[in-house]
């Protein structure tokens, strides 16, 4: 398994399509939790996923995310990924409180592992990857998520903590 930063990561969004309808499955609909869509596809429905979700992922590959990494099986499958925002400036991110925005605040986003990799150490390492990425560029890094996802305990067990309710989301700092 090797991380790799995706140098066009628009170039990738039909595979990242698949991959993303696999975490859907695998979370039984959970995640991505798209809320803004009144009617969910099933679990079983990739056209009706991806007509819905592919919009919002070319949005975010193309205007929100300021590096995109995957990391690939040994045969160049997608098993996991991991975005980095951290240029807030100008960008319509609402779900980011005012009170975090600021040239410190490096948010980790689109973190994902297919489930057939799932308890590997895969996400550990992308996450540690991504904490690290952050660093390197003076950030602090934050997770904005859903209270009720398994991500919540996830990232509190990897050493973040809570630093608001805002919204829907608890958004989670680095301690």
């Amino acid at each position: 398994m090797m991380i790799e930063k995706a140098d066009n990561p628009l170039g990738l969004k039909g595979e990242l399509v698949h991959f993303v309808f696999r975490v859907y499955q695998g979370t039984g609909g959970a995640y991505p939790a798209l809320e803004w869509v009144e009617n969910k596809p099933s679990t079983d429905d990739f056209e009706g996923f991806r007509r819905v979700y592919e919009p919002f992922l070319e949005f975010r590959l193309g205007k929100e995310f300021d590096e995109l990494y995957v990391l690939r099986d040994d045969e160049g499958k997608i098993a996991g990924t991991v975005a980095l925002v951290y240029n807030l400036e100008g960008k319509d991110v609402w779900w980011v409180p005012e009170e975090i925005k600021g040239e410190k605040t490096g948010l980790i986003e689109f973190f994902m592992v297919d489930p057939a990799y799932k308890g590997r150490g895969y996400g550990s390492q992308l996450l540690e990857f991504a904490i690290q990425r952050l660093k390197e560029l003076g950030r602090e890094a934050y997770v904005i998520t859903f209270p009720e996802l398994e991500a919540y305990s996830y990232y509190m067990r990897k050493g973040f903590v809570k630093v608001m309710d805002y919204r829907e989301f608890v958004v989670l700092k680095k301690a």
